[in-house]
């Protein structure tokens, strides 16, 4: 081995545990920032699907009638036979 490459892998050897540190820190902050976009992502869905379940305003979502006429005559004429 040539006595630069030697040089180069003490040094290496030196700083070994300031490298180590920086790669953890640096994989850490990774991990945060992945985590919090990822929660931001997850909230502004949840956010967006509440406020479109739970919209009141007039023209959203869709009105229907119920026509109860047949079922009330139904249970009139229970009633009358059951008498």
């Amino acid at each position: 081995m040539s006595q630069a490459k030697v040089d180069r892998r003490k040094e290496e050897k030196r700083n070994r545990e300031r490298i180590q540190k920086k790669e953890k820190r640096s994989l850490f902050l990774t991990k945060v920032c992945c985590g919090s976009v990822i929660l931001a992502i997850i909230g502004w869905i949840g956010f967006s699907s509440y406020e479109r379940a739970t919209d009141r305003s007039p023209g959203s979502g869709v009105a229907f009638e119920v026509n109860t006429a047949a079922l009330d005559d139904f249970l009139n004429n229970m009633q009358e036979t059951a008498e």
